[in-house]
């Protein structure tokens, strides 16, 4: 195992289970819109405002339990102040590109507004996972130290044991 490996291997199952409640999430905001957009007269960017939400706090539970599970738990009053505050920014990325391609270009057709919607959900979606992974769902120290101690001498370990196997086989 070369070193570093198992931090991308962490990273990528991080990205993976981010992906996979960031799915969910969309499928309930792309439904949740696409609901009031065509059975309320509430306005395009309202209706999505409250999509918006709705897979936010279905988000929430996702992160909490699923993608960052392991992490510190300890301040959830503060975990949750955070993730409100990031959330709402991503909000307003999402429905700010949404906003501007509706009533600044006139592009509001049921298609437009969904090519819109995916082009503001992507976007939000780069800024909510830097910024929760950095500031919201913070790695315990102490358990990401004995983490990388137990990887390091397991490497060793491991580089131990093929030395002295291959010193067997030459001894053959």
């Amino acid at each position: 195992m070369e070193p570093g490996s198992s931090g991308l291997r962490r990273l990528t199952h991080e990205i993976a289970r981010f992906g996979a409640v960031g799915a969910l999430g969309t499928v309930v905001n792309f439904g949740v819109s696409n609901l009031l957009w065509h059975l309320t007269s509430l306005q395009a960017v309202r209706a999505n405002v409250i999509a918006t939400i709705v897979a936010i706090a279905c988000n929430y539970v996702g992160f909490r339990y699923f993608t960052y599970r392991d992490r510190d738990k300890s301040a959830r009053t503060r975990e949750l102040t955070l993730f409100l505050a990031f959330s709402v920014v991503g909000l307003v990325i999402e429905n700010g590109i949404l906003y501007a391609a509706i009533y600044g270009f006139g592009w509001d057709s049921s298609l437009q507004r969904n090519v819109f919607k995916v082009v503001g959900i992507g976007i939000a979606t780069l800024f909510r996972f830097w910024s929760y992974r950095t500031w919201v769902f913070r790695t315990l120290p102490a358990v990401e130290a004995a983490v990388a101690d137990a990887e390091s001498l397991l490497g060793r370990a491991e580089g131990s044991a093929a030395r002295r196997s291959k010193a067997g086989q030459r001894a053959n």
